[in-house]
């Protein structure tokens, strides 16, 4: 018998699951942006349990200062919830996102994945392409896969980036119309179809005829 024959594989004989959360405790610390599961499993050793981990390391650090964090597929350290003012700066500008940018971030948002013929058929006005431009360039939407339609049109969808920065784990832990009626979000005015009535107020971002007119890097938000 060789001395390969012998020796313990990782497969067989994979780490204690303490310190496999200990590995990827460490890979997501050092880690500037949010990684997948897939990611994190390429640096382990061969055999390790990278779901079960990270569920392990999820809990030791629920209730902490600092929690682990679900990103659509990734994952990622990040303070707590009701610790955020903490980390506030002494000076903030705050900028709102026009009417047009919203409403289209919005319906991604609701529909993905959505074509750009859905959302303007959706809002009711065609989109400026300028307006899906910034939105891309912001990291909040990035381009799906195809439709298997004549044309072969692309889809849009919302990006990990934008469920950080609403602190979401998915699409699907968007609030629902009861909790947008909650918070004053809808307001009365007729909306497209899908959408839910009211999501948005008449602000500018549109021309006369009804659409969206060509958005800048300036144009995407409204100064307070």
């Amino acid at each position: 018998m060789s001395q390969d024959d012998t020796a313990p594989g990782p497969q067989r004989f994979p780490l204690p699951l303490s310190e496999q959360e200990r590995m990827v405790e460490a890979i997501l610390f050092a880690s500037a942006e949010p990684m997948s599961g897939r990611e994190i499993a390429a640096r382990l050793p061969a055999g390790s349990d990278v779901a079960e981990a990270l569920r392990a390391l999820r809990d030791r650090y629920e209730g902490r200062g600092v929690q682990l964090a679900r990103l659509g597929d990734a994952w990622a350290f990040r303070t707590a919830a009701d610790l955020g003012f903490l980390m506030q700066e002494s000076v903030i500008e705050s900028r709102r996102l026009s009417r047009a940018a919203t409403e289209t971030l919005a319906i991604i948002a609701y529909h993905q994945p959505v074509t750009r013929a859905e959302i303007e058929e959706i809002r009711g006005v065609a989109v400026s392409r300028g307006t899906l431009d910034q939105l891309i360039e912001l990291d909040w939407v990035r381009i799906g896969r195809r439709r298997q339609t004549p044309g072969r049109p692309v889809t849009f969808v919302v990006t990990e980036t934008f469920l950080d920065h609403f602190g979401l784990e998915s699409a699907r832990d968007l609030p629902g119309l009861a909790e947008l009626r909650a918070a004053g979000l809808l307001e009365a005015r007729p909306a497209g179809e899908g959408m839910p009535p009211g999501l948005f107020r008449a602000e500018d971002g549109e021309d006369e005829d009804g659409e969206d007119s060509g958005a800048t890097a300036e144009d995407l938000f409204e100064d307070d």
